[in-house]
């Protein structure tokens, strides 16, 4: 990718903007094919403004391939307001369709024949893999189609001369995230949001009567929201159609099943893909399950099949952004391309936005089913991705644990402490590194309260069973404290001496940052914390230097989104109003951004960006306009320290007076809500994977230097981890010191807000946003590999 600062002295250097690019005279049609998903509206909208914007015409095609066939009104212009107020709507407004006319040249015909009578020779195609295979297909045959249709008389010959070739780009709405080369498809997040409900709901009735639930999700070939869901409730077990289990898994199951009831646990869950088989591509049915469970162990056993809640209510915030994201860039790609372009995905990897040969990305999805079907499990798992091959190693790690006499000991004591606010996720994280260690050999110790507590000695053995059915739980169970270690120095280095912790772990926000600092610098006062030590980001502001992401952070903006559809809706129906909504976040602007972006808001003030009162000025005339139209009501988020004087009562109080006679004006502080709740799908996953990677971390450390004696001094064994565009890194804390501006404890560099020009462009003004960093088709299987990094799968 041309980022700045890999490429020295080439064109990336100059950020290139939209500006640069004109749609004068260009149609888009815009179309979702195949099963539906949430956040295809979402895309649909940032298509079509973004389209708007870039001056170009866009078609809405209603009912998929079948629409563009029949024409007539299936194929309409959208303006501005067609894609009010479907931000939070599932599924999708333009309907979709399985389509058989379009498989034949004829039925392909006639659809040319439709989009050139409007000069659509841009399309943007959303579904799965199947649909873009078709908008393929019908872009290689277009030349063709078009001179037959001049020969058969239905259109012009200089028709076929001025739109002698069609762009395609496509973007990937299905919830099972069954296409390769992307690490999310938009609707993915929002089918685990489902599940997760779901599942949580059950595990307390199947705590009251200590039952067994087989839970049956969607997924005939790919078995990620199954893979993902066992993840983040920790089920007892799963069935993948990429991973059967091992022969004789019968026997091992009900051992595990057994085994977990022995020790307390009053309930199981037991996730199956809707396309589970075993070796043999025998399907593995869920109520095959329940009898066998009944039959070898007599167990209450129950079934659920989710069915199709999963494709079904409000996107969730990460879907929305995602959406959003992708949609501007396809528009993007769109206006770039030339006869010579190949069809393209527009996709994220890791926390970045790229472009994928569209074929390519067919193929390797076709390819693992081919594996699948030939029996070749192992290439089935490493096609399906980095990210799936992770989950499903994490998910083995933290599921079975080994007898005691089976894991070599590594006579280290490692310790696990919670800095900070809480943030939900927390205990995901606390489980998952208790677990990886006492897989790794360590004893595993808690530590109580955070550094306040750690002084106090509440410090305590932690096992394996004392941390199960932890990641649904919000908050932080170990409890967190924002004391600093820097007044207990004295001890703490005590309390580290009498437990003789040779490591660690430390899961918090800011303060857990200035924490690591403050113990490197005593480091040469107390050769007790002359040991391996990493931070792992935790907190809802998003704001710990060394990270593009924190745990809590998804939960906050999902907690920030769902109360802003409901004021939203409040606001439909009185007509006119204008909403300012204050957010939480420190001086980091993140959850304001972010929540405006998946909210849909008109305006967002954060502290990053001065504003001064002519901005405030300009939003309000922005607004007066805005009730002009058919959408009469307004969103303003405001983050709580972005200015001094500008406070939320204030703006208030100014938008009330400008606004007198055309809007009345509310406002709302959303406060700690922001911070609670029971954590999302994404946190779950997030916190429990990156504190593994920490706890592996640390065990690579210990084993460097066991019988060696020598102490840790070294910058590099003080670290903060985290995730950078596509890597994970773990970064010094000595080197994080001059990316962060302490005073406002934000880092000076901040990734999303590359990202603010897309709220302002969504939100109808015009802003300048640098698209150099698109562009480029990559490779599928080239990744841009840093020096030092790890592919981050999120």
């Amino acid at each position: 990718m041309g980022d700045v600062d890999s490429s020295s002295g080439s064109s990336a250097s100059f950020p290139k903007y939209l500006e640069h690019l004109s749609g004068d005279g260009k149609a888009i049609g815009v179309l979702t094919s195949g099963g539906d998903a949430q956040g295809m509206n979402a895309a649909v909208r940032a298509v079509v403004r973004m389209g708007i914007y870039v001056g170009a015409k866009v078609y809405f095609i209603y009912e998929g391939y079948q629409g563009m066939v029949d024409g007539g009104s299936n194929i309409v212009e959208a303006n501005w307001e067609s894609v009010s107020s479907i931000l939070q709507v599932g599924g999708t407004i333009i309907g979709s369709a399985r389509c058989q006319a379009f498989r034949s040249r004829e039925g392909r015909l006639k659809a040319a024949c439709n989009l050139v009578r409007l000069g659509i020779t841009n399309l943007c195609v959303i579904g799965g893999d199947g649909s873009l295979t078709g908008a393929n297909l019908f872009r290689k045959e277009w030349n063709g189609l078009l001179e037959e249709l001049a020969k058969n008389g239905e259109i012009d010959k200089d028709a076929v001369e001025k739109h002698s070739y069609l762009n395609v780009v496509g973007m990937v709405g299905s919830i099972d995230n069954d296409f390769c080369g992307t690490d999310m498809t938009i609707g993915t997040d929002s089918a685990l949001h489902r599940i997760i409900e779901v599942v949580d709901a059950i595990m307390t009735t199947a705590q009251s009567h200590q039952r067994t639930f087989v839970l049956e999700v969607m997924g005939r070939h790919c078995g990620y929201l199954a893979l993902v869901s066992a993840l983040a409730c920790g089920a007892d077990w799963v069935f993948l159609p990429e991973s059967p289990p091992e022969e004789g898994w019968e026997e091992n199951m009900c051992l595990k099943l057994s085994e977990n009831r022995a020790q307390k646990k009053r309930l199981n869950i037991i996730i199956v893909a809707e396309g589970a088989i075993d070796t043999q591509n025998k399907p593995i049915s869920s109520e095959k399950i329940k009898e066998l469970v009944v039959k070898q162990l007599g167990f209450d056993t129950r079934v659920t099949i989710l069915g199709h809640v999963q494709r079904g209510g409000t996107p969730s915030a990460f879907d929305r952004i995602l959406a959003s994201r992708m949609g501007v860039e396809a528009v993007v790609a769109l206006m770039e391309a030339t006869p010579q372009t190949p069809a393209c995905v527009v996709s994220l990897r890791g926390n970045h936005a790229v472009r994928l040969p569209l074929m390519e990305c067919v193929q390797m999805t076709q390819d693992v089913q081919k594996a699948m079907d030939e029996r070749r499990f192992k290439d089935a798992v490493q096609l399906r991705g980095r990210s799936f091959e992770g989950n499903l190693k994490t998910y083995k790690r933290l599921a079975v644990k080994l007898p005691d006499d089976k894991i070599p000991k590594s006579n280290c004591n490692v310790a696990v402490i919670n800095v900070g606010a809480p943030a939900a996720g927390m205990n995901a994280a606390v489980r998952s590194a208790v677990r990886v260690g006492i897989a790794d050999g360590h004893r595993m110790y808690a530590v109580y309260d955070g550094f306040d507590g750690f002084a106090k000695g509440q410090v305590k053995e932690i096992r394996w069973g004392d941390v199960g059915g932890w990641t649904g739980q919000g908050g932080s169970i170990l409890g967190t404290k924002r004391t600093l270690p820097g007044k207990h120095l004295e001890s703490i280095a005590k309390q580290m001496r009498s437990h003789s912790i040779s490591a660690l772990l430390i899961i918090g926000g800011f303060e857990a940052y200035l924490g690591l600092l403050e113990l490197a610098a005593a480091r040469e006062k107390h050769e007790e914390f002359c040991v391996p030590m990493v931070m792992v980001p935790a907190t809802v502001s998003n704001n710990v230097p060394g990270s593009d992401f924190s745990i809590g952070a998804d939960t906050a903006l999902n907690t920030i989104t769902d109360t802003c559809d409901r004021i939203k809706q409040s606001a439909s129906g009185t007509k006119r109003r204008v909403f300012i909504i204050e957010t939480m976040g420190g001086y980091c602007g993140y959850l304001a951004n972010m929540g405006g972006l998946a909210a849909g808001a008109d305006a967002a003030y954060i502290f990053e960006e001065p504003f001064d009162i002519r901005d405030l000025q300009s939003n309000v005339e922005h607004l007066t306009e805005k009730m002009k139209t058919t959408i009469q009501r307004g969103l303003v988020l405001r983050n709580e320290s972005c200015s001094v004087n500008y406070t939320t009562d204030f703006i208030y109080q100014l938008y009330s007076e400008e606004g007198k006679g055309v809007f009345d004006c509310r406002k709302n502080v959303l406060g700690h809500m922001q911070q609670g709740g029971s954590p999302s799908p994404f946190d779950r996953n997030f916190g429990t994977k990156i504190s593994a990677r920490a706890m592996e971390w640390i065990t690579d450390k210990l084993k460097g230097s066991q019988g060696t004696g020598k102490k840790f001094v070294s910058d590099d064994s003080i670290c903060v981890l985290g995730i950078s565009k596509r890597d994970l890194l773990f970064q010094p804390v000595a080197e994080l010191k001059k990316e962060t501006d302490f005073e406002h404890r934000i880092p000076k560099e901040q990734w999303w807000l590359k990202l603010r020009p897309l709220m302002k462009i969504l939100a109808k003004y015009k802003a300048s946003y640098d698209v150099s960093d698109a562009g480029k088709l990559e490779s599928l299987g080239h990744h841009h590999a840093t020096s030092h990094g790890e592919p981050a799968a999120i």
